[in-house]
């Protein structure tokens, strides 16, 4: 009987790369941080209103000095940057599991729900966040202009709160919560946009890179964004984070 084959739609190397290059940026300062400012604050509230007390945390993610430094004050934390999260997870009897801007680039993500569940203790709880579906809808015009009758993959395949329900509902979750807040970010240049989304590993990991947009391309991203520009010059963006609570 054959095995099910998992689509392979990202790229654990570009992923890992973009990881690597957006953490080196932090640490050097200055680098765009407002999106898992954002999420950290969230989480934050969330856990406090929760009032779940973890004595075992695992932080997977880009970015999560100050939930880390919170978390620390009442047990232990183990933070992972990068993790395999198609594998099973190294440890288990985590009484915390936060994902942060990851799951939206796995592969198999039905089969990273369950490693994640299944490293937890009992009772023990899971919160991710992505940014999920209808983000980035001024640069999806953008690029759709800068490539004209030739579209390319350039944006990744985004999960609304319906499909994310039912993964966890699939991985054996209980109690599980999916819900979204909306981010607008307003940017005077398309520059500056970019640089946002490769400052905070939001680039492309996707596993065929889409073709080099050329000089005509680009001139074309540019005169979309003018258009989209609103009365004090500037374009507004959307994200929409989407976060993943449940238990074990």
């Amino acid at each position: 009987m054959n095995q099910h084959q998992v689509p392979r739609i990202f790229s654990n190397r570009r992923r890992s790369l973009r990881a690597q290059r957006a953490a080196q940026l932090s640490k050097r300062g200055g680098a765009a941080s407002w999106l898992y400012d954002e999420m950290q604050d969230d989480l934050i509230e969330r856990l406090d209103f929760m009032r779940h007390e973890a004595r075992k945390t695992l932080l997977i993610g880009h970015e999560m000095r100050e939930l880390a430094t919170v978390l620390g004050k009442s047990g232990k934390v183990q933070a992972m940057p990068e993790l395999g999260e198609e594998q099973p997870i190294t440890g288990s009897d985590f009484d915390l599991i936060v994902s942060l801007g990851r799951l939206d680039t796995v592969n198999d993500l039905p089969g990273a729900l369950v490693h994640t569940r299944g490293a937890l203790a009992p009772g023990g709880l899971m919160i991710a966040q992505i940014v999920g579906a209808g983000s980035l809808t001024a640069l999806r015009e953008i690029m759709m202009a800068a490539d004209g009758d030739r579209p390319a993959a350039r944006i990744h395949p985004q999960i609304d709160d319906r499909a994310a329900t039912a993964l966890l509902e699939r991985a054996g979750f209980a109690k599980q919560v999916v819900d979204t807040h909306k981010l607008t970010v307003r940017y005077s240049s398309l520059e500056r946009l970019i640089s946002d989304l490769r400052e905070q590993a939001l680039n492309s990991a996707l596993q065929s890179p889409a073709p080099y947009v050329g000089k005509a391309g680009l001139a074309r991203a540019h005169a979309k964004f003018d258009e989209l520009r609103e009365d004090d010059g500037k374009v507004t963006e959307t994200f929409q984070i989407l976060t993943l609570t449940g238990w074990r």
